[in-house]
Order: structure tokens, then C-alpha cells, then sequence
């Protein structure tokens, strides 16, 4: 069925470009040299329009278009955990958890784009949600690190990640990409477009990708697609229209305890769709651009998103299984007005982010089939947990300014106000709740929020820069923290959880041949609302103050004409400051359930890396035209898989090769050795408190990939 779609894609895409003549002379954007020089430097995540990269007081990386290709990544995990102070893990397929300047959480903490659009509206978070956005086929990935300016808001606390559509091309293009490999692997990336009329242009990306992966029955698809549409609608008026779709199917992946993980890490406890997930995302938006001379610009992005999930929540298997379905589609606008001022060395940004979102959620009672300890089926028991509406609406005006003074500072501060209006509607009133499914009563909730930004860049040489930030950030609650409690009374009370944070960075340019990035930082986050299981319960609080500091450093440069290299490292310090946690376990010495709160401050966070860093070595013979070598170290510091601070997983040094060859200007081969050493290693250890076993998620194996790249 996806190589189906994938066929009358391509086909529609080839009869389409080349109906028009491949000699098209007008442009719709700058030309690939041009980006390319301008990417190290630029960046739109900040104020989401162009900008200059030193000019900002806050620590951005880029992935830019050719470094993207380079890396073919079959997981975002492969392509942004090369950016320091980022690990990405890898849960399965395209699952994942993020670390940003937090440890490895899915906690609602970071905020994920596709062209400055927010792919969810906040309450909605999905620690998996980067699969939701074609990563292989964008044109920029940009990572800050860190709360955001003032143009975003909640959930923009550990780090944003934008990943930036392809621009229409300036001429009829189009490029096929196949690549087979390891466990089933099989990805086919289609992408090309045209100049319809002389002030207009489009683009199309086309990605279906299957595996078997390499664990017992963990089968993955996708199939994406994205079309954009740019054009000049005056000479002050410009358009830029985008529509993505993805569809994921994505088969259960379980934690394993130690005995399997050090002599059967391919075992997967989870068979017959046990633990599934299908997911389909639609998003559109429109970005109308006005600018009526240099010194205004003023943009309107109505956006609309259509989002579907049926899953089988595998964390529950073992204590609640059920499946549960979300729906939600939202209407938005973005409006931004930019005005410059003292010709250009001062500047006022003001808009609006509105947000309307009506959700649905129902969650039914399945009843699992285990064989041995392999759950093989289920079946619906017809019992209903949940069923209930929540129309969310966000208003969030906004202004950012930034002024140039006495040459080499730069002076940058920004309010937000975030307003949230929820209007739960439980459909199951007046039946009975059980204790482990209590359900609010219907109701209106809302919260608000103000968060001041401040920031100051010195250059103090012509080449290097110090910048200082200082922000307040925060996340609201979301909406299965709210409405779907499970054990926890008075769910509707928790408080949105709140961040302070200072940063200090050095940036620069060594002669021609070294750049760097350094950056000290430390956050305070108050009201964290955290989950815990108590005996088969679990529940939601909000629970304390937690402290996050770490140091970030990127290297980057050409040791000779033949060899460049980039290093990113970090290393982090995640603890609590006052930090209560209630858990239960059985005692074997009254052969009883017993209930214990402890205090943690003082003790390290669990699941937080102190060291994480990737090096990377890349060889271009001047012997061998069109040849590109590059090795790849990847490490993970130890850490400890619980908050008692009692075990620890030892973390993992990985070592990756890539190659590639221009066979032609048109045609390229490459290929992918991952883990070559064929380590051991684990994405995720964790136990829970009270549980001295600890439970793996095993890594990839030793896996090759080999990919034909073809441009017409």
C-alpha cells in the first residue's frame, strides 16, 4: 500500500515538472550556493523570519540542507544528536525521548516546529513527536537550546527544534533516493519541483519508509509527504503555503530486564499488535508576507492541524491495558508586525499567537492474552475508562525588541502572555468511577502566564562575540494530566510548572579554520508535575524545584583541505532542590504493601546523562574527486535509572561510518555502517522506585545501509 501512494506520487510529480520547461530562468528562491553559504550564519527559529546568527543572545545550532543529505538519517536521533547538549533517543521505529537541558523525559518541555509553526498546540505533547515531521527530507533543522524569545510560549522550556520545509527550486528539478538495509530496512525519498509562472513556484517531498526492525515483531511504516508553494504576489506581497501529511504504524516495543538484555536483546515481550500505535498528522498553513519598504514587515500564518492517534499504551500492558483514541484538530493565526527603527539599529517585533483546538479522547478496557511471559493478543473487554471533549483556546500577544548601541552591544527583551481557556465535557457522566479511573466533572478551566525575556550580546572583537540571557519559561498542564487522572484526586488543581534561567556564551571564528560555541547555563524549575506509580496506581503532582546546570561546547573547523572535523559535548548536573516523592513496595519482612514519601533534594535526577558528545571526522581525498569518508564517536555518560541514586547505567560509546561517491554530477551511491563495533548498549534504563529491577531498551546492533541518490 505505501510503495502504492509512493508510485502515483512519483508518477504525478514527474509528468508535472517536466510539463513545464526544465529551462525555467525565473527565481523563486536563492540559488543552492547562496543558502549554503548563508546557512552556517542564518537562522528564522528566534523571530521567525531571517536573521543573523551572532546577533542573538541565545545558543542556536544548524543543520543545514547538505549536512542532512550527508547523513540520510533513519532516525532524528542520527542527524540532531550531533549538536551538543542534544540526545535524542531511540524507542522503536522513529519513537523517541528527548534530553535538552533536562534529563531524558516525556515530559512536555520542548516545543517542536515545522516552519515556526508549532506541530501541537500546547496540552497536547508527544515526547514522540518528531516522527511527525520528515526529518530526512527538510531543508534546515534548528535546534535552541534553552526557553525561546518571546514568539513562543509554553512548553519552550529545555529546547525548541525547527525543522524548515524545502523552498520551491529556481528551476525544474527533481530528485529519487532509494536505499535498502538491515531488519527490512527499505526507504524511498522522492522530491522535486518547478516554476509554474514566473512569480511562482512549487515543491513536492515524498518519503515511505518499512522496516521488520531488529527486535522480535517491531515492524515500522511511514509515508510522508509535503507540498509547499511559493510565489511573489506583488512586490510587496508574498506567499508561502505548506501541507504536510504523515502516517505512522508502528508496532509494540517493550523494555526488557537484564537476563534478556546481556543474551537476547532482540527478545520483544510485546506480539500480535500488542502495544501498537497509528498515528496520522495533516498540517496546513499560509504565511502572507508584507513589506511595504526595508524598515516594515508584517506577516500573517493561519494554520490548520488534523491529528488522529490509536494506540495501545505498552507502559500500561502489565497493570491497565487499554487502547485509547485522540483526536483533535486546531484553527490558528500568527500575526507579527516588525518595525525597524534609528536606521536599522534599533527594532520593535509585536503580534499575536491564537490558537482554537477541539479534542476529543476515549479510552476502552482490553483484556490481554499472555503465552509464558509473551503478551501474543488482546480483546476488548467493554469497559470505558474515558470519554470526553476539550476545546482548548490559547491567545498570546507578544512583543520582542532588540537595539544596537555604541557599535558592539546589542540589547534584546521581550514580555509574553499566554491565556488558556479548557472547557472539559465528560461524556460519561453519571456512571460509575471506579478508583482507578476517577473522571472530573465537566467544567471550564484556564490558566495564564507571563514570561519576561532579556538578553545582551557584546562583540568584543571582530570575530567573537559574549552574549548573556536571562528567561522565564513555562509549560501548562496537559490535557491527560488533567482529564485523564487515573488514581490522582483533584487533578484539575495542578499549577503549570515554571522556569528561570540564565545563560552565558562565547562564540567565534579561529583564523579560517576553527570555529566555536561555548555556553554555561543554569535553570531552576518550580511546581514539575510528575508521574508515579503506587502499587498498580498511577499518579500526577505537581512536586517541587529541580536544578539544571551544564556546560556546552561546539568545535568545528578544516584541519587540512582534505579533513574537517565537529565536535559537540556537553556535560550537565540535574538535581532536586526540594523534591517529594510517595511510592509503594512490598516488604518482605512483614510480607505487606508499604507506602513511603521520601525526600529527594539534594539527589541527582534519574535518567540524566552528565556526559554527552559526538565527534565527527570527515576525509575528502583531493585524489579521488566526488569520495566522502566520515567517522562518527557518539557517547553517552552514565547515570542513574531511578531517584534513589542506588543504580546506575554505565552509558555508551558508539562509532559510526559513512561513505559516499559521485559516480556522476547526477548520481550518487553512499552507504551507512551503524554501531560497527556492534556494541551493547541501552537507549533508555530505567526501574521504578521501590523496584530493584531494572528494565533495557536495547539498541541497534551492528546495521548497514546502502542508498542510490539520482537528480534529473
Amino acid at each position: 500500500m505505501r510503495h502504492t501512494a509512493l508510485a502515483v506520487s512519483v508518477a504525478a510529480l514527474y509528468f508535472g515538472l517536466f510539463s513545464v520547461s526544465a529551462s525555467a530562468d525565473t527565481a523563486v528562491q536563492a540559488d543552492g550556493e547562496e543558502q549554503a553559504m548563508l546557512m552556517e550564519s542564518i537562522v528564522v527559529t528566534a523571530t521567525r523570519e531571517t536573521k543573523n546568527k551572532w546577533e542573538l543572545a541565545e545558543s542556536v545550532s544548524v543543520l543545514n540542507e547538505s549536512e542532512i543529505q550527508k547523513l540520510s538519517p533513519s532516525h532524528p536521533a542520527e542527524a540532531l544528536n550531533r549538536v551538543a547538549g542534544v540526545h535524542i533517543n531511540n524507542l522503536g521505529g522513529e519513537g523517541h525521548m528527548s534530553a535538552i537541558r533536562q534529563p531524558i523525559t516525556t515530559s512536555g518541555v520542548y516545543l517542536f516546529l515545522e516552519d515556526g509553526v508549532p506541530t501541537r498546540p500546547t496540552g497536547y505533547f508527544n515526547h514522540n513527536g518528531l516522527y511527525e515531521v520528515n526529518i530526512p527530507q527538510s531543508s534546515r533543522l534548528e535546534v535552541t537550546k534553552g526557553p525561546g524569545s518571546a514568539l513562543y510560549g509554553s512548553d519552550a522550556i529545555g529546547g525548541i527544534i525547527n525543522s524548515v520545509t524545502k523552498a520551491a527550486p529556481k528551476e525544474t528539478e527533481m530528485t529519487v533516493n532509494y536505499e535498502m538495509g538491515s531488519d527490512g530496512w527499505e526507504r524511498v525519498l522522492v522530491s522535486g519541483g518547478m516554476a509554474i509562472t514566473e512569480d511562482t513556484g512549487i515543491r513536492l517531498d515524498v518519503n515511505t519508509t518499512e522496516s521488520d526492525g531488529f527486535r522480535d515483531e517491531s515492524e515500522y511504516e511511514r509515508y510522508s509527504t509535503t507540498f509547499r508553494l511559493d510565489s511573489a504576489l506583488s512586490d510587496e506581497w508574498t506567499l508561502k503555503a505548506v501541507a504536510s501529511y504523515t502516517d505512522v504504524d508502528q508496532s509494540g516495543v517493550s523494555e526488557i530486564e537484564e537476563e534478556d538484555y546481556k543474551g537476547n536483546e532482540e527478545r520483544n515481550l510485546f506480539h500480535g499488535d500488542i502495544g501498537f500505535r497509528e498515528v496520522e498528522a495533516l498540517r496546513l498553513s499560509a504565511e502572507f508576507s508584507y513589506q511595504p519598504n526595508d524598515e516594515q514587515l508584517f506577516t500573517m500564518t493561519p494554520f490548520y492541524r488534523d491529528n488522529t492517534m490509536e494506540m495501545m499504551p505498552s507502559w500500561m500492558v502489565t497493570y491497565d491495558p487499554n487502547i485509547r483514541d485522540y483526536q483533535f484538530q486546531s484553527y490558528g493565526l500568527l500575526l507579527k508586525y516588525r518595525q525597524d527603527f534609528l536606521d536599522g539599529n534599533a527594532q520593535v517585533v509585536v503580534g499575536m499567537d491564537t490558537d482554537y483546538t477541539p479534542s476529543t479522547y476515549e479510552e476502552n478496557a482490553i483484556s490481554v492474552t499472555k503465552n509464558g511471559d509473551i503478551y501474543t493478543d488482546y480483546s476488548v473487554t467493554g469497559s470505558r475508562h474515558y470519554d470526553f471533549e476539550s476545546d482548548q483556546l490559547s491567545i498570546s500577544p507578544y512583543i520582542h525588541t532588540e537595539w544596537q548601541f555604541a557599535e558592539r552591544w546589542r540589547l534584546s527583551a521581550g514580555l509574553r502572555y499566554d491565556y488558556f481557556d479548557v472547557d472539559y465535557t465528560d461524556k460519561l457522566a453519571g456512571q460509575a468511577v471506579d478508583s482507578r479511573h476517577l473522571r472530573p466533572e465537566s467544567e471550564t478551566l484556564s490558566f495564564d502566564r507571563l514570561s519576561p525575556k532579556f538578553g545582551l550580546v557584546y562583540q568584543y572583537a571582530d570575530q567573537h562575540n559574549v552574549y548573556l540571557n536571562y528567561r522565564h519559561a513555562f509549560r501548562a498542564p496537559t490535557i491527560g494530566n488533567l482529564f485523564r487522572p487515573g488514581s490522582a484526586i483533584e487533578s484539575t488543581d495542578l499549577d503549570p510548572v515554571t522556569s528561570k534561567s540564565i545563560e552565558l556564551g562565547f562564540r567565534g571564528q579561529f583564523s579560517d579554520w576553527l570555529g566555536y560555541e561555548l555556553a554555561f547555563y543554569e535553570m531552576k524549575v518550580e511546581d514539575d508535575i510528575v508521574s508515579f506509580v503506587n502499587g498498580s496506581d498511577r499518579k500526577s503532582v505537581n512536586a517541587g524545584e529541580t536544578e539544571h546546570r551544564g556546560i556546552e561546547l561546539t568545535l568545528q573547523g578544516d584541519l587540512t583541505e582534505e579533513l574537517a572535523f565537529n565536535l559537540g559535548w556537553a556535560y550537565t548536573e540535574h538535581e532536586y532542590e526540594d523534591f517529594k516523592y510517595v511510592f509503594g513496595y512490598f516488604s518482605t519482612g512483614c510480607f505487606c504493601y508499604v507506602q513511603e514519601t521520601r525526600n529527594f533534594s539534594g539527589f541527582d535526577i534519574g535518567k540524566a546523562p552528565k556526559h554527552m558528545g559526538n565527534l565527527s571526522l570527515a576525509y575528502r581525498p583531493l585524489a579521488l574527486p566526488g569520495t566522502y569518508f566520515e567517522v562518527e564517536m557518539e557517547q553517552v555518560g552514565k547515570y542513574y535509572t531511578d531517584e534513589t541514586n542506588t543504580s546506575e547505567y554505565e552509558g555508551h560509546r558508539l562509532v559510526n561510518l559513512r561513505a559516499s561517491y559521485d559516480l556522476t554530477d547526477d548520481v550518487e551511491i553512499y552507504a551507512r555502517l551503524m554501531n560497527l563495533t556492534d556494541k551493547r548498549y541501552s537507549t533508555y534504563t530505567s526501574n521504578q522506585v521501590g523496584d530493584p529491577d531494572i528494565s533495557y531498551r536495547p539498541g541497534q546492533p551492528f546495521s548497514t545501509y546502502v542508498g542510490a541518490r539520482w537528480s534529473f
